[in-house]
C-alpha cells in the first residue's frame, strides 16, 4: 500500500538529507533581500475550520473539498490528472484552518511538517504553485495560523519560514496585478495586504494592497452590492475576503478605508437576497446551495442589520415575496469578459421555494469536476426557455460568451399582496431574431403563480422552431401527470400540494438531476414543455398554483 500524503511528508521530514538540502536552501532565499526576523503581527483567523477533515487529512493523507474527497500520496503537491481547484486549494494551505481547530501537539506538528515539506519542496519560482493568486492565499493562511503552528518551532524552522516568506511576498508585489482579475486578484491582494501588517518595515506592501483593493472594489462590488460576475458564490467569497482585510487592518491599528466599509455595506444585503426559505442559496451563475452555518458566520462578522433588498438593478435579478413564498429570477445581462467565464447561460430563469421547501429550481453546478461544470452552465440545466435545443448565450471554447444578450428589459409592479415581474431579452435574435419575453404573476400569499413566455420575430421567420420551457424540481418533490398528461400534481414533503396548467403547449415529463450541494447528482424531474413556433409570434401561458384543502 502506498504511503499517504501526511506519512510522506513526515519521512521526508526526518531524512537528513531532506535537512541538509534545506540548509543550502537558505544561501539561495537570502537573494529575496532583507529577512524579518519576526512577525510584528499575525492576523486573527475568525473562520470555524473542522476537525473531522483534519483527522482523514492527517491519517490518511485525504483532503477535502466542498463535499469532494482527494487522496494524495508521496507528498505530491502538483497532482495530475485534476481540476485546477484542487490544485489551488493543496498550495494555498486553506486546510490549516481545520488543523488549527483540531489543535493540539497532532495539528500542530502536522502542520509544521507539511509547511516545511512544501518549503523545500517549492525553492524557486514555480509555474504553478506561485501563481499569484495562490500565492497570496497562501501567505495568508501562512501568517494568520504563525501563532498555532511556528511560535513554538525551532530557530531553524523559523529561519526557512521567514525566508520562504521573504521570496514569496516580493514575487507578489511585483506580479500584482498581472493578468488575475475577480476573486483570484482579491486573494493575492489580501496575500499583500497581511504581509505589509505583519512584517516590519513593509508599510509599502499594504499601501500597495490598498490601492489595488480600491480599484478593484470599484469593479467587483457593484452599486446594489452584488458582485460583477453574478455569482452569490463568487459574492460570498469577495466578502469574506473584504471581512478579513478589514479586521487585519483593525488588528494593526490602522483605520479601514471607507470603500471596504461602503463595499460591506452594499454587498451584505445583496448576499441576503439570494438566500432561500432554508436560509441557503438560490443556483445561479455556478452556485450551489452553500452551507447555512457558514453564511451566519460571514453575516455576524459583517456586522450589517440592513434589509434584504427585493431588486439588484446592477446586477440582474428580481426577489418577489409573497405570503410564505419567494421567488428569485435572473433578469440581467450576462457579465462582461473575463467574469462570463463562469456564468451560465440562463437569461430569465428563476427558482421558487415555499416556507423552507424548495419546488422549482435551477440544476446547480459542481465544486471541483469541469466535464460537470460545463454541462450545468447550459440553458437547459435551467428552469428556462430553449429555441431549436440552443443555448440563449454561445458558450467559447474558453469559457467565455461569444453570443450573448446585449438588450434586457425589465419592468416590475409591486400591489400589496401581489408583484409582477416582465422581464425580456434577445440572446436568440443573432441566431434566428427572436425575442423572449417572459412575466410572472406571483399572488396569493404566496400560493398562485401565473407565467407567460412570448416570443416574437420582427424581422419575419424562414422556418419553423422548436420551443421547450424547462421547470426542474427539486428532489424531494413528488409529481405526477394527471387528466391525460395534461396537468401535474406537486407533493413537497411538508404536505402542501399544488397543481401545474399550460396552455398553447403539451406538457411533459422527464428525468433531471440536480447539484445542489456535494459532489453526486441526485435524480429529480422536470416538467417539461414544448411546441412549435411557425409564426412571428408565440405566447406559452402556465401556472403553479396551490391545491387548499
Amino acid at each position: 500500500m502506498q504511503a499517504g500524503f501526511f506519512e510522506a511528508v513526515r519521512k521526508n521530514i526526518h531524512r537528513s538529507i531532506h535537512t541538509i538540502a534545506c540548509s543550502k536552501i537558505v544561501d539561495k532565499w537570502k537573494l529575496a533581500g532583507t529577512i524579518p526576523e519576526k512577525l510584528i503581527l499575525s492576523p486573527t483567523d475568525v473562520w470555524k475550520g473542522s476537525a473531522d477533515r483534519a483527522r482523514w487529512l492527517i491519517h490518511g493523507g485525504i483532503f477535502t473539498l466542498d463535499g469532494d474527497q482527494l487522496e494524495l500520496h508521496n507528498a505530491n503537491w502538483t497532482p495530475q490528472g485534476v481540476d485546477n481547484a484542487w490544485v489551488k486549494y493543496i498550495n494555498s494551505f486553506e486546510w490549516l484552518r481545520d488543523l488549527r481547530t483540531l489543535g493540539g501537539d497532532k495539528g500542530r506538528l502536522a502542520a509544521r511538517a507539511m509547511i516545511e515539506n512544501w518549503m523545500c519542496s517549492h525553492p524557486h519560482w514555480d509555474a504553478v504553485t506561485w501563481q499569484p493568486d495562490i500565492m497570496g492565499a497562501r501567505l495568508a493562511n501562512w501568517l494568520s495560523s504563525f501563532t498555532f503552528f511556528g511560535e513554538s518551532a525551532t530557530s531553524e524552522f523559523q529561519e526557512q519560514f521567514y525566508i520562504s516568506l521573504a521570496r514569496q511576498i516580493r514575487h507578489l508585489s511585483k506580479s500584482v496585478p498581472g493578468n488575475l482579475s475577480g476573486i483570484d486578484l482579491l486573494q493575492a491582494i489580501k496575500g499583500l495586504a497581511y504581509a505589509g501588517l505583519a512584517m516590519e518595515g513593509r508599510e509599502q506592501l499594504l499601501e500597495q494592497a490598498l490601492n489595488l483593493l480600491h480599484r478593484e472594489i470599484g469593479r467587483q462590488i457593484l452599486s446594489d452590492g452584488g458582485h460583477v460576475s453574478r455569482s452569490p458564490q463568487q459574492l460570498l467569497e469577495a466578502i469574506v475576503i473584504l471581512i478579513d482585510i478589514r479586521a487585519a487592518l483593525r488588528q494593526g491599528g490602522y483605520p479601514c478605508p471607507e470603500k471596504i466599509i461602503h463595499a460591506l455595506d452594499r454587498a451584505v444585503p445583496a448576499l441576503r437576497f439570494f438566500r432561500h426559505g432554508d436560509r441557503n442559496f438560490a443556483l445561479f451563475n455556478g452556485c450551489q446551495e452553500g452551507v447555512e452555518e457558514i453564511v451566519k458566520q460571514v453575516l455576524m462578522q459583517s456586522g450589517s442589520r440592513a434589509k434584504t433588498l427585493n431588486s439588484l438593478p446592477h446586477t440582474g435579478y428580481e426577489r418577489m415575496t409573497v405570503g410564505r413564498g419567494l421567488i428569485i429570477m435572473d433578469t440581467g445581462k450576462p457579465p462582461k469578459w473575463p467574469y462570463d467565464t463562469t456564468a451560465h447561460a440562463a437569461p430569465l430563469s428563476f427558482e421558487m421555494s415555499y416556507g423552507r421547501e424548495r419546488i422549482i429550481v435551477n440544476c446547480g453546478s459542481h465544486p471541483t469536476n469541469p466535464e460537470w461544470q460545463d454541462m450545468l452552465r447550459f440553458t437547459a440545466a435551467h428552469t428556462a426557455l430553449t429555441i431549436d435545443d440552443r443555448n440563449a448565450c454561445e458558450i467559447h471554447k474558453d469559457g467565455s460568451f461569444s453570443r450573448k444578450a446585449k438588450k434586457v428589459s425589465l419592468n416590475r409592479e409591486d400591489w400589496i399582496g401581489a408583484v409582477l415581474v416582465d422581464a425580456s431579452h434577445d440572446g436568440y435574435v443573432p441566431v434566428n431574431g427572436i425575442t423572449h419575453r417572459r412575466r410572472l404573476y406571483y399572488a396569493d400569499q404566496g400560493n398562485d403563480l401565473r407565467g407567460e413566455d412570448t416570443l416574437t420575430c420582427t424581422t419575419g421567420l424562414t422556418k419553423p422552431h422548436s420551443i421547450t420551457v424547462r421547470f426542474h424540481l427539486h428532489p424531494k418533490v413528488n409529481v405526477s401527470l394527471i387528466k391525460e398528461d395534461q396537468e401535474a400534481i406537486l407533493a413537497l414533503p411538508g404536505g402542501t400540494g399544488w397543481r401545474f396548467t399550460a396552455e398553447g403547449a403539451t406538457l411533459g415529463l422527464e428525468d433531471s438531476i440536480y447539484l445542489g450541494e456535494g459532489i453526486r447528482p441526485r435524480k429529480t424531474k422536470q416538467l417539461v414543455i414544448t411546441t412549435d413556433m411557425d409564426t412571428d409570434m408565440l405566447q406559452i401561458k402556465w401556472a403553479l398554483q396551490r391545491e387548499l384543502l
